[in-house]
């Protein structure tokens, strides 16, 4: 096992991770940017090192100093968390040439999931069903013109290197193909690779993604699903497992889908396979996440599991339990964002005046914020990860309802606003919602 890991990240993910790392014995390097000089996560870690100023090009995604700080504290293995290097390639291979384990997928899995255009072929090969679509990169409008018309409009035009709702679009026919290529093309090169390739646009799916793990030893299992349909422009604000779209008969479809896509690359780590689900619940590949989730938390609540510890483990050379998970419980997830959900869900950075999180019985509380904390602005908005869960999914919902009651976060906006009145929603509450859901979601403004 290991005796140090130093973590490449930040806020509430790196603080997770040093909760398993004492848990098990081992020692923890935390690494911070000036803005985050007073995060808890420098607190609590072993060891603390300044990587650089707040820019994460500077700190966060700086690959030489992250090695630097690695070897002077002698760290033997470096968790990245999620985001920022989670799934860079080329800082996994830097990791392996200078003696020290990335505790994630090889270089080789990143780079095969990485680029969606790749990872669509290797699920093709290995009979994972994908939506119609182009069989590799568009090289002209012209070319993704006639590719759209072969698979029929409404088609997603999207970026193989692209991530978090960038160098998508929607292109419903001919005369708006040019415009939205350009757009998707110029967003695409935030990736440094402006390929794009084109799939069927299915309407008003379900995000569903399938909780994999594999091992050195080529053992696989899934840990069954998390549904991820409520999101705005891509991105999710709620996730909850089961989902309630579920079958039992979908959920062995789709587990065994997703352990043939681990095998298929002979998959190290923990990861996510993610579909589209149509409403007559046919699935569709879409894209694998080689690293822990945002919403990993709900998982762990209804399997009883530690998927970081997981992680370690696996990276330490341990076999997996030789069996698939299924969930015990009800549990949802809120992200709790310092957004302002009445202005457009504006970020609103600053300081947090007062705290009171919320307790008892199911609930949980995955947070680096407190009172005093100032909330940068140069990162992600998430502040607090609130998760409840009960045995039944109206319950989860109740005890989310009063948790979201007595959350105060006083200084700056939050999204808790936003959730107190997703719990009241008749459609959610009945598990009725796809992708589509936030659009006709009206968020009522008490003040006005």
């Amino acid at each position: 096992m290991f005796k140090k890991i130093l973590i490449a990240n930040r806020g509430e993910i790196a603080l997770r991770i040093i909760r398993t790392c004492k848990e098990m014995g081992i020692k923890t390097v935390a690494v911070y940017s000036t803005a985050d000089r007073d995060s808890l996560h420098v607190r609590f870690a072993d060891e603390a090192v300044c990587i650089g100023p707040a820019p994460s090009t500077q700190s966060y995604l700086n690959i030489p100093a992250l090695i630097s700080v690695a070897e002077l504290t002698n760290a033997d293995a470096i968790h990245p968390g999620y985001g920022f290097l989670s799934e860079n390639a080329k800082f996994c291979r830097i990791c392996t040439e200078h003696g020290i384990k990335f505790i994630g997928p090889t270089e080789e899995h990143i780079n095969k999931m990485g680029d969606k255009a790749t990872a669509r072929q290797t699920m093709i090969a290995n009979n994972v069903p994908v939506t119609p679509g182009t069989d590799g990169v568009l090289a002209t409008v012209e070319d993704g013109i006639r590719e759209a018309n072969r698979i029929g409009y409404p088609v997603m035009l999207k970026a193989t290197a692209g991530g978090g709702g960038k160098g998508m679009r929607i292109i419903r026919n001919d005369q708006e193909f040019p415009e939205l290529w350009d757009q998707a093309k110029q967003e695409a090169k935030f990736f440094a690779n402006d390929d794009v390739y084109l799939e069927k646009y299915i309407e008003e799916p379900h995000h569903i993604e399938i909780q994999i793990a594999g091992d050195q030893f080529g053992n696989v299992c899934h840990l069954s699903e998390r549904d991820c349909s409520i999101q705005r422009r891509h991105q999710k604000l709620l996730e909850e497992t089961p989902s309630p779209f579920m079958t039992e008969e979908l959920r062995h479809k789709m587990g065994e889908a997703a352990c043939r896509a681990a095998r298929a690359i002979k998959y190290e780590g923990v990861g996510t396979c993610e579909f589209l689900v149509d409403k007559n619940r046919n699935f569709y590949f879409m894209e694998m996440n080689t690293r822990i989730q945002v919403e990993h938390g709900i998982t762990e609540e209804v399997t009883n599991l530690d998927l970081i510890k997981e992680q370690i483990k696996i990276a330490a050379g341990y076999k997996i339990a030789q069996r698939d998970y299924y969930p015990q419980a009800h549990a949802i997830e809120c992200r709790i964002n310092a957004e302002d959900p009445f202005a457009n869900f504006r970020p609103c950075p600053g300081q947090i005046t007062g705290l009171h999180l919320p307790g008892g019985n199911g609930i949980r509380v995955d947070t680096h914020v407190y009172t005093g904390y100032k909330i940068p602005s140069q990162y992600d908005s998430m502040i607090v990860k609130l998760v409840a869960v009960a045995q039944t999914r109206q319950e989860a919902i109740d005890k989310m309802r009063r948790a979201l009651d007595e959350l105060v976060i006083e200084g700056v906006k939050t999204t808790a606003p936003f959730h107190q009145q997703l719990m009241e929603d008749p459609n959610f509450r009945e598990g009725n919602y796809t992708t589509k859901f936030m659009e006709d979601f009206v968020i009522k403004n008490p003040e006005e």
